[in-house]
């Protein structure tokens, strides 16, 4: 993607979250599976606003003050999500989505009082979720079960990797948003095995 990108090559996609806001997050027309909004981002980006993390009326704000990474972000909706909610957030991706990230950031500036968010590129994923895992650590995984070409295989793979040092325990459905949710769409809390 080119670095001086314009309006042109963009397309936006809103995100109402439950305060009536809505983040605002542009897409690219052309370009790889970074350059769009999935399904599992608006999944977990609304799992971060159900009670037990987020409930205002409650005094409930889990978000408030933590620091959180958000690795292989894309278009950043996540971790703009969280920024918003008061998390101190550090969105990486691959050098190319550097752009897009940085655009969208800056989109959503206004929404973001308390929290912070930040750009930046990161080493492979496994390696990288070993590194910044302590006993306390709690990874939030949200991905879409995909069945075509080489997705099975490479999802196996990094499951399989990710099981020798951790361990997953799978979200039901009724503990996620009730109309941000899908059979198809996992989310999953992941631990360092001590």
């Amino acid at each position: 993607m080119a670095a001086a990108a314009d309006d042109s090559d963009y397309f936006v996609r809103e995100i109402e979250k439950n305060d009536g806001c809505a983040l605002k997050v542009k897409q690219c027309y052309l370009g790889d599976v970074g350059c769009v909004v999935w399904d599992a981002a608006i999944v977990l980006a609304k799992y971060l606003e159900t009670k037990q993390f987020h409930d205002p009326s409650c005094g409930v704000n889990v978000w408030a003050g933590s620091r959180v990474l958000e690795l292989g972000a894309g278009t950043g909706v996540v971790g703009l999500m969280a920024a918003t909610l008061g998390a101190q957030v550090t969105v990486t991706d691959l050098e190319d989505l550097q752009t897009l990230l940085k655009v969208n950031i800056q989109e959503n500036q206004a929404l973001i009082s308390s929290g912070s968010i930040t750009a930046k590129s990161i080493v492979p994923l496994v390696e990288s979720l070993k590194l910044l895992s302590g006993p306390d650590t709690c990874i939030i995984c949200c991905y879409e079960q995909r069945t075509e070409g080489v997705n099975p295989k490479v999802e196996k793979q990094f499951f399989e990797l990710l099981q020798q040092n951790f361990s997953c325990e799978e979200i039901p459905l009724d503990m996620q948003d009730p109309e941000f949710s899908s059979p198809d769409i996992h989310i999953l809390h992941i631990r360092k095995k001590v």
